[in-house]
């Protein structure tokens, strides 16, 4: 195509839990294959990371966890802090799938499989990985690439949708789904040239030193895949767009020589995360419950929290809650104030019927942090399950106005709408949670949903609801046209 496309991209989701308030920004996405780009603007650049991003969330195992979140955003910034030419925030997710892989693409998006911190021996070779991609972000690997690219043959936002679908997310799938001669062209849109690696290999090990990790680990990791190279006639799925020759290998090595050597152990964090991925992400409850047992008995560490943690948090799962309290109640001891810990005990009350206490527990650490997704969201879950549906509304709705798109976050809060039976309400925010994913069909059939239930006196909402169906109407029309 050599016209240019328009696509209005929504980068605040509409607030249908606030008084009436939408915001939307729009951008002009060309045909990136048309003479007049020589590279992709910044603000381009992000309007096309959300659009690929609603695409990864609807056709991907992108899951919601806010203790795993939490950590993730957290070590994702303390990275990005300490890198040069940031250009615009991250956003850090991650999705269900056993492969060692984590990818970046346009905007700052960087998607991480539970498989990485499942195989990472320790934290710093899990931010090791982060480090390299944000520093192929920093660095617009991708968008220069863009620029190389248009040379050989028209590049179009279609195009590279399917290049991350289907050699980052879902690999397998996602080559079932493009043509045989459009199989190389998505692969190379998406992986990087030996240049680049080296680039993010360079630069992310400064960013690790400069954040405090081990940058040696950048090695470790490396050695790592490249062992199993030997062993699996599939390579892993990182490396399809981040290839490894065994000069690279190399090349890594000595630069990790030149920074000091650094002993750093994983936080707490890392090894209760790393145990909450194993209880509820990897395999089955059972499975994981045998684990946990039999590593606490050959454990020689003198701290076993992060093992006593997965235990206890399969134990819950698996309905055996006498161990699991003792074990949490031990655990709540030595630490009061660790989300890990209250988000399993909140688990556990309600597991038990006891939304009350759980609302009782949690009401103080809500005052101390107000916004913290960790302890407001279980707040207003244990709340909606006591029946306190006012208050859940309320606290949900604050938290959005900070973090509007916020996807579970807004699951809660329709879900607290239908209990109360604000049919309207529910209606729109089951929209918003549809059209932050692409499905604008099904967010314009909500809204319309939405207006049956609006009385015939409320004017103001009848023409808000109104000018958000013709706007997600229209929305439909441009995705279609990619």
């Amino acid at each position: 195509m050599n016209k240019k496309t328009r696509l209005a991209v929504v980068l605040s989701s509409y607030l249908a839990f606030s008084p009436y308030v939408t915001a939307q920004t729009s951008f002009n996405l060309p045909d990136l294959g048309t003479s007049a780009v020589s590279a992709l603007s910044i603000d381009k650049e992000q309007a096309v990371g959300e659009l690929m991003m609603m695409k990864v969330k609807s056709a991907s195992p992108v899951f919601d966890d806010p203790v795993l979140d939490e950590y993730l955003t957290n070590i994702g910034n303390k990275l990005v802090a300490n890198a040069n030419d940031v250009r615009f925030p991250f956003k850090f997710f991650w999705l269900r799938n056993s492969d060692i892989n984590a990818f970046a693409f346009y905007g700052g998006h960087v998607g991480v499989h539970t498989g990485l911190i499942l195989n990472a021996d320790d934290e710093n070779q899990f931010a090791s990985v982060l480090g390299h991609e944000i520093a192929h972000v920093t660095q617009r690997h991708l968008a220069r690439r863009i620029q190389a690219q248009q040379e050989n043959a028209p590049l179009s936002i279609a195009g590279m949708i399917a290049g991350i679908l289907a050699t980052i997310v879902a690999p397998d799938a996602g080559m079932a789904i493009i043509s045989a001669n459009q199989t190389q062209s998505a692969l190379s849109q998406m992986s990087h040239s030996r240049g680049a690696e080296q680039e993010a290999d360079r630069i992310g090990m400064t960013i690790m030193n400069n954040a405090g990790f081990d940058p040696r680990s950048s090695s470790e990791f490396l050695g790592k895949l490249s062992a199993q190279l030997r062993f699996k006639q599939k390579p892993p799925v990182f490396l399809l767009t981040h290839p490894l020759p065994d000069s690279r290998v190399s090349d890594v090595r000595l630069r990790a020589e030149q920074f000091p050597v650094k002993h750093v152990p994983s936080s707490l964090d890392f090894l209760l995360a790393k145990s909450r991925v194993i209880a509820r992400f990897a395999d089955k409850t059972e499975n994981a419950e045998l684990f946990f047992r039999s590593e606490l008995k050959k454990s020689i560490s003198i701290d076993k929290r992060a093992l006593q943690y997965g235990l206890a948090l399969a134990l819950v799962d698996l309905k055996q809650f006498e161990e699991a309290q003792t074990l949490l109640s031990d655990l709540l001891a030595d630490d009061s104030n660790n989300p890990f810990y209250l988000d399993t005990k909140t688990d556990l009350l309600l597991a038990q019927d006891k939304a009350a206490e759980a609302v009782k527990m949690l009401i103080p650490h809500h005052e101390v942090k107000p916004n913290n997704q960790v302890i407001t969201l279980n707040l207003a879950n244990a709340a909606m399950s006591a029946k306190q549906l006012d208050e859940a509304e309320s606290l949900l709705k604050n938290f959005l106005l900070e973090k509007p798109n916020h996807s579970l976050a807004k699951q809660l809060l329709a879900d607290c709408y239908k209990r109360q039976e604000k049919k309207a309400a529910y209606h729109e925010t089951l929209a918003s949670i549809m059209a932050s994913n692409g499905g604008y069909q099904q967010a314009s059939d909500e809204i319309q949903k939405a207006l049956n239930f609006v009385e015939s006196n409320e004017d103001i909402k009848q023409q808000r609801l109104k000018a958000l169906l013709k706007q997600y109407r229209q929305m439909q029309k441009d995705l279609a046209r990619l």
